[in-house]
């Protein structure tokens, strides 16, 4: 009985931390924020209509939204409802808002 507790005990413990882990936010560095500020300042994109996807940090674009590149810089931007938004182009998620 012990050894079936110690072992639900341990599965309940990575679960938590797969969570935790899954749940941190994407940090842009200074360095990298300023660059993508600047070519999109640049670059101005025409802003486009997403139905049905609420514009914050962790949602998924649809495949069919076209993301644009930001010269050595690992993540992809688009203008969506006249915002700017910083999506990583592995996962299509929203990682950063652009006011």
């Amino acid at each position: 009985m012990k050894m079936h507790l110690t072992t639900a005990a341990a599965g309940l413990l990575l679960l938590t931390g797969i969570g935790a882990a899954a749940a941190q936010d994407v940090v842009i560095e200074p360095e990298q924020e300023t660059v993508i500020k600047e070519y999109v300042h640049k670059q101005p994109l025409a802003s486009i209509e997403v139905p049905g996807i609420k514009l914050s940090v962790g949602s998924v674009l649809p495949d069919t939204v076209e993301l644009h590149e930001v010269p050595n810089v690992k993540y992809r931007y688009v203008v969506v409802d006249n915002q700017t938004v910083i999506v990583d182009p592995g996962t299509r998620k929203i990682v950063q808002v652009i006011e």
